[in-house]
C-alpha cells in the first residue's frame, strides 16, 4: 500500500489504536480485537517487549488488506528505520524530531510526530510530516485544534491522549482528521476481556462517523 493510500485509509476510518502491552501475546490479542471492531490503524508501540517481531508478523498477516500496521513511541530515526524494515506502514512519535521525519520521507512512509505548540506544529509541517499528533491531548482538550486551525487551517491534526468514546465526536467536530486512542480503547485487556475492546472500537467508529455526518 502506497503512502497516500495508508493516510487515506487511516483518515477514512478515523481511529488509530495505540497498542501498549506487557508482552507479544497480549499485544497481538489487543490488536486483533481492535481489528475485529473495524479499527483500520494499529499502532504497535516501542514500549512493548519484542515489538519488532510483532510488527513484522502483523504486517505480513495483513498485507494487502484494508488494515494498516504502524509503529508508535518512535523516539529517533534509528528506531524508525527498524520499524520500517519490519514492515511498519506509518510511524508515530511522541515529539517532533526532524531526522525521524526526514528518514520516513526518504522511504515514503507516513510520519506523525507529536506536538504541543504552534511552533512545533509548524516545524513538523515544514519538515514534511503528514499528520501532526497533538499530544498529550488531555492537557488541552478539543479547543486546541480550533486554536491551531485559526492561523494554520491546513494543518492535519490527530489528537492522542485523553481521547475516549465520550469525547471522540467532539475532537472530530473540532477538526481532527483522526483520533488516537490507547487505554480508553484497550482497557479490557487488563482483565482479559478482549471482546470489550472490540465493542469499544465499534463505539469509537460509530461516534466518529456520526460526528462527520453532522458537519
Amino acid at each position: 500500500m502506497k503512502k497516500e493510500q495508508v493516510l487515506s485509509r487511516l483518515c477514512q476510518c478515523g481511529l488509530v489504536a495505540v497498542v501498549r502491552a506487557r508482552d507479544a501475546e497480549d499485544a497481538l490479542r489487543i490488536a486483533e480485537a481492535c481489528i475485529r471492531g473495524g479499527c483500520a490503524g494499529i499502532e504497535l508501540t516501542y514500549t512493548t517487549p519484542g515489538v519488532n517481531d510483532i510488527i513484522q508478523r502483523m504486517a505480513t498477516e495483513y498485507a494487502g488488506s484494508d488494515f494498516v500496521i504502524g509503529a508508535g513511541t518512535v523516539m529517533d530515526p534509528e528506531t524508525a528505520r527498524m520499524a520500517i524494515l519490519a514492515g511498519a506502514q506509518y510511524v508515530v512519535s511522541p515529539y517532533f524530531n526532524a531526522d525521524t521525519v526526514r528518514l520516513c520521507n526518504r522511504y515514503r512512509v507516513a510520519c506523525m510526530p507529536g506536538a504541543m505548540s504552534i511552533a512545533e506544529v509548524v516545524a513538523g509541517m515544514e519538515a514534511g510530516a503528514d499528520i501532526i499528533k497533538v499530544f498529550p491531548g488531555e492537557l488541552f482538550g478539543p479547543k486546541i485544534l480550533k486554536a491551531i486551525h485559526g492561523p494554520i487551517p491546513q494543518a492535519e491534526l490527530m489528537p492522542t491522549g485523553g481521547v475516549s468514546v465520550d469525547n471522540a465526536a467532539e475532537w472530530i467536530r473540532a477538526g481532527a482528521v483522526a483520533v488516537g486512542a490507547g487505554g480508553s480503547l484497550t482497557a479490557g485487556a487488563k482483565t482479559g476481556d478482549y471482546g470489550k475492546i472490540t465493542e469499544t472500537a465499534r463505539w469509537f467508529i460509530e461516534e466518529i462517523q456520526a460526528a462527520r455526518a453532522a458537519l
